[in-house]
């Protein structure tokens, strides 16, 4: 496994509260989403909306990075969703 982050690319899902990352294993793309529970986790008094949202996971993109490289290690899928409890 050699998960890395060159795309600083995210987007906010407005309808479900969540970011979307994506990171790559060599030629593979791998799509991740960071639910509203986890950003809730990382800012308890946070707004759910698009700008915070966005501020909230720029600041700790390592941690959040590291819990995405956590998940793949286990197994290898196409796409993860990181929720409150993979922080």
């Amino acid at each position: 496994m050699n998960l890395q982050f060159p795309n600083r690319s995210r987007s906010y899902n407005e309808t479900r509260h969540r970011i979307q990352f994506w990171g790559h294993d060599s030629a593979k793309e791998v799509s991740f989403y960071l639910e509203a529970d986890a950003l809730a986790r990382i800012d308890p008094n946070g707004a759910l909306d698009e700008d915070h949202a966005l501020r909230t996971f720029d600041a700790n993109r390592a941690r959040i990075e590291q819990a995405a490289a956590r998940a793949y290690s286990r197994q290898a899928h196409a796409s993860y969703t990181l929720t409150a409890s993979d922080l």
